[in-house]
C-alpha cells in the first residue's frame, strides 16, 4: 500500500484526494490546509487526517474548533509520496521541504517544467517516470492536447497542430474572478504558452496556440487544425480517437451542443462533481480537408488531471506498466 498526503486541499486537492481512498493500492495518510475553512470541515467530515500548513496555520484551526493532527512536517514523516496542489508557484518553495524530508513528490501545471524536469501524461511519458524524485502533472489544457494529438501522431504523423482555446474565465467557487460581459485576450501577444507546454511532453509535435478567456465557468473548449503526413478519412480519425483511453466521442445529434450540455451529461451518468475525466471531441465536428483534420474538443479544468494524478504515484513507486496502472484508474474512476 502507497501512504499519499495531499498537500492543498482546493479544486484539485479535493479530487485527488477522493480518488486516492477508491484505489485499491493506495493509502490517504492525509490531506494539508492552510485555512480552517469549509473546505477544512468538510475533510474532518470525510474522515480524512488533517494537516495544517505550518505551526501558524495550527494555532487557526486550533482556535476555529479543528483539531489537525500536527503540520505539513509531521504528515511528511507518514508519507511514502506527497501530491502538491497548492496554488501556483508554491509548490517550488514546498519542494525544499519534500527534499529534506527525502520524499518522492507530484506537482501540478502551474509550476514551471523546470522544477522536476519532467512534464507528465500518463499515456505518453509513464515509462520516463519510472525512479524518479518528482515530476509535474502539465495543466488541463495541455493534458487534453497532449492525450489527442499523441493519438493522431502515431496515427497519421502530425506536420503541424494550430489550436485557438477558449478559456473558461474561473472555476464555480471563485467569485472575485471575471470578465463580465467581454472576451479577453489571453494572451495579446501570440502565441500562448500551452504549446510550448505541450512540447515539454511531446517535444516533436510543432504546435502553436492561442488562448482567450470567455465569462462561464463551463469548462475549456479546444478548436484544433492539425495536419498530418500520412493519408487521413474522417471514419479513420473517428477509429482512431474511439479507440483511445481517456478520449470520449460526443454528438451534437444527441443534444450535446454546449459545453454546458456535457457538463450535464456528466452529471446525469452520475459522476461525482460532474467531474469528466476524459476529453470530451465533438466527432461530428471533425472534418478531413486535404491533409488537415478539424474539430472541436472540450477540457472539464477541474477534473481531467485527477486520473493522471493517480497514475504518476505509481510511475514513481514502480511496481505496473502504464497498461496496467491507466486500466486500473480507469475502473476505480469509472472512467469510459
Amino acid at each position: 500500500m502507497i501512504k499519499i498526503g495531499v498537500n492543498g486541499y482546493g479544486v484539485i486537492g479535493r479530487r485527488v484526494a477522493d480518488a486516492i481512498v477508491l484505489q485499491p493500492d493506495m493509502v490517504l495518510a492525509g490531506v494539508v490546509k492552510v485555512k480552517a475553512d469549509y473546505k477544512a470541515r468538510i475533510a474532518v467530515e470525510k474522515k480524512y487526517n488533517l494537516y495544517a500548513s505550518d505551526e501558524k496555520s495550527l494555532k487557526s484551526f486550533s482556535e476555529s474548533g479543528l483539531s489537525p493532527k500536527g503540520t505539513l512536517k509531521d504528515l511528511l514523516k507518514e508519507v511514502d509520496i506527497i501530491v502538491d496542489a497548492c496554488p501556483e508557484g508554491v509548490g517550488a518553495q514546498n519542494n525544499q521541504i519534500y527534499q529534506k524530508f527525502d520524499r518522492k513528490a507530484i506537482f501540478e501545471g502551474g509550476e514551471e517544467h523546470e522544477l522536476t524536469g519532467l512534464s507528465f501524461v500518463a499515456q505518453c511519458n509513464f515509462d520516463d517516470a519510472k525512479g524518479r524524485k518528482s515530476l509535474r502533472v502539465v495543466s488541463c489544457n495541455t493534458t487534453a492536447l497532449c492525450r489527442v494529438l499523441n493519438s493522431l501522431d502515431k496515427a497519421f504523423k502530425i506536420k503541424r497542430a494550430r489550436a485557438v482555446i477558449t478559456r473558461r474565465a474561473a472555476d464555480p467557487d471563485e467569485i472575485s474572478k471575471g470578465p463580465i460581459d467581454a472576451v479577453v485576450l489571453d494572451p495579446v501577444n501570440l502565441p500562448s504558452h500551452h504549446g510550448q507546454d505541450v512540447r515539454t511532453v511531446l517535444p516533436r509535435i510543432d504546435i502553436v496556440t492561442m488562448a482567450l478567456k470567455v465569462p462561464t465557468t463551463h469548462m475549456h473548449l479546444h478548436s484544433l487544425i492539425v495536419s498530418v503526413k500520412e493519408k487521413a478519412s474522417e471514419d479513420k480519425v473517428r477509429d482512431v480517437l474511439r479507440g483511445t483511453t481517456r478520449i470520449l466521442l460526443i454528438n451534437s445529434k444527441d443534444g450535446i451542443k454546449s459545453t454546458a450540455q456535457v457538463t450535464d451529461f456528466a452529471r446525469e451518468i452520475g459522476r461525482s462533481r460532474s467531474d469528466l475525466y476524459e476529453v470530451p471531441i465533438w466527432e461530428d465536428s471533425i472534418k478531413v480537408i486535404d491533409d488537415e483534420i478539424y474539430f472541436y474538443m472540450g477540457v472539464h479544468q477541474e477534473a481531467i488531471v485527477i486520473p493522471e494524478n493517480i497514475d504518476a504515484i505509481r510511475a514513481l513507486m514502480g511496481g505496473y506498466s502504464k497498461e496496467e496502472s491507466i486500466k486500473l484508474t480507469n475502473k476505480m474512476l469509472g472512467i469510459m
